[in-house]
Order: C-alpha cells, then sequence, then structure tokens
C-alpha cells in the first residue's frame, strides 16, 4: 500500500524559503517509474497543482503562479520528492499536499506572512 507523508511546512515570511518534502513507501514498482505532483490548496479556494516530475525522464513542469520560484526534485534512492519554495508570498499560503497514481498525502501547511 502506497503512503505519502508531507513535512517541511511552516511560518515563512515573505521572501522566505521553505523545503516541503515527501516521503514514499508501499512502491509496488521502483518509485523511479513513478510521476510525481505537489498540489496545494488554500482556504476557500479549488485544489491546484503547483509542479509536476515525470518518472524515468524527470522532465518538470510549473503552474504559472509558482514557475521561476519553486523546484520540485526527487532523491530516488530514499523514495523521497522535495519542492524548494523560494521568494515566498502570502497567496502561497495554503496546505500543500503530495500526490501521485491517486494516492494523496496528509498535506503540509505553508503559511506566508510578516
Amino acid at each position: 500500500q502506497v503512503q505519502l507523508v508531507e513535512s517541511g511546512g511552516g511560518l515563512a515570511q515573505p521572501g522566505g524559503s521553505l523545503r516541503l518534502s515527501c516521503a514514499t513507501s508501499g512502491f509496488t514498482v521502483s518509485f523511479t517509474h513513478y510521476t510525481m505532483k505537489w498540489f496545494r490548496q488554500a482556504p476557500g479556494k479549488e485544489r491546484e497543482l503547483v509542479a509536476t516530475i515525470t518518472g524515468i525522464s524527470d522532465n518538470t513542469n510549473y503552474s504559472d503562479p509558482v514557475k521561476g520560484r519553486f523546484t520540485i526534485s526527487r532523491d530516488n534512492p530514499r523514495k523521497t520528492l522535495y519542492l524548494e519554495m523560494n521568494s515566498l508570498k502570502p497567496e502561497d499560503t495554503a496546505v500543500y499536499y503530495c500526490y501521485t497514481a491517486g494516492i494523496w498525502g496528509q498535506g503540509t501547511q505553508v503559511t506566508v506572512s510578516s
């Protein structure tokens, strides 16, 4: 059974940085093969896709609001997904979720405020 556990959220000031992690377990096929995604959901808003990293080729894609500020990456031996978030803005405040193959993590809260 695939499990995804996010960590690394917290309070950051505008312009600051945070690094989210998503520890994974339970894959029946190598973690390397899985396309991984980060989503976020702000209060009163729908969940939105933030970033994607494909399996095998590690191609990345970002939503326009985070392009140039966020970086998605993966450590295949450690079966861990990351989201490096720089130049944070108050509008980045949301619960951030790791996702793959129909499985969601529990989310980690990111709050950007002075």
